[in-house]
């Protein structure tokens, strides 16, 4: 059975908002997914994406588990916080109208990357398909609810049709970033054109990091220069930075205890911690340690980076061969520097069907 394609157009109705995007497929398409073993879920936004089945399966795909889980790295990244990318009097790429109405949600962005959301995620259907869960985390801002759109795609069987690599040059600072859709890099164009020679009707475009990478990680976000080269680096020096900022403010008296702020931010992430480990039905020695490492070693460790993203790759779609949201990229983050001044990417092809 060839694959079935849909895109659904999605209205939050919160900031942060779950939509269960199985039961929408079947109340406006009916049983198309339960016709195929396989689903592929792509959302194309920066603060809008889906988890891995392994982690939803831990959650037993349930809105009451997913809650605390998410609920932890939005108190790590807390709105209103002192975010560069929220200073859009320094965001030089913006117009004075756009500055007007542009949100403040650096928070909702480092929320996403830190939780391991993804752009786009596939999903094995055993028997009837199971949730696959929307998340959002901007999902209402003070100009109203934002439209939102997920293309879904029905299939059975997948077969890998070219490998590549590709070396990405970083810098030599421990902390750096890599956008690959830069034009002045040519790594993203290369890859388009390279994609686009085999002719796929429905595919995946895997980029996942050479065995031998380590201190570096996968992301696909927006990438603006002050959230990822600012933000992000304070996140990766110390993962408290902005949670403990919250604590400050809360405080009666910051300045004659400061001790109490970083104090603070660890006693409430405790019982976020409990909080999600509950939903993920850890046991208490399990928390412990989780915990322990959180605070003691450095975000990097802790911050749910992966490596490797998947991209949706199309015959028919005007954004193809490779789509990507308006805002979307894929970007490599390292928090030590690359012994040899780049980094190795294998792309994978592969064809959906």
């Amino acid at each position: 059975m060839a694959p079935a394609e849909l895109t659904l157009r999605l209205t939050p109705r919160a900031r942060y908002d779950v939509i269960d995007v199985t039961r929408r497929v079947v109340e406006e398409h009916g049983e198309l997914l339960g016709r195929h073993a396989r689903a592929l879920y792509c959302s194309y936004h920066t603060t809008a994406g889906y988890l891995e089945q392994s982690l939803c399966a831990r959650l037993q795909y349930s809105r009451q588990r997913v809650d605390p889980f998410i609920r932890l790295f939005q108190r790590l990244f807390p709105p209103e916080g002192p975010y560069r990318h929220d200073q859009l009097d320094l965001r030089s790429e913006l117009s004075p109208a756009e500055r007007a109405s542009e949100p403040k949600n650096a928070d909702s962005h480092l929320a996403f990357i830190g939780s391991g959301l993804r752009n786009c995620v596939t999903y094995v259907h055993r028997g009837a398909p199971v949730p696959a869960w929307f998340i959002d985390l901007d999902g209402v801002v003070p100009a109203g609810s934002r439209q939102r759109q997920t293309t879904v795609v029905g299939y059975d069987r997948e077969t890998v049709v070219a490998e590549r690599e590709v070396a990405l040059p970083v810098s030599r600072h421990p902390v750096d970033s890599v956008n690959l859709r830069d034009p002045r890099l040519g790594a993203f164009a290369e890859l388009c054109g390279w994609a686009a020679g085999f002719g796929l009707e429905h595919g995946r475009l895997d980029l996942a990091l050479a065995p031998g990478e380590t201190h570096v990680g996968l992301t696909v976000n927006e990438y603006e220069t002050l959230l990822m080269q600012h933000d992000l680096v304070e996140v990766l020096r110390d993962p408290l930075r902005f949670a403990a900022e919250k604590g400050r403010n809360m405080l009666r008296h910051p300045l004659a205890i400061p001790g109490k702020t970083l104090n603070y931010a660890k006693y409430d992430l405790v019982h976020v911690f409990n909080e999600a480990m509950d939903a993920l039905k850890m046991s208490e020695s399990a928390v412990e340690k989780l915990l322990s490492r959180v605070l003691a070693v450095p975000a990097a460790r802790f911050l749910r980076l992966k490596r490797s993203v998947s991209l949706r790759v199309s015959g028919r779609d005007p954004r193809g061969p490779v789509v990507c949201g308006t805002y979307q990229s894929p970007i490599l983050v390292q928090w030590r520097p690359a012994a040899a001044g780049q980094r190795t990417l294998r792309a994978t092809l592969v064809e959906l069907s």
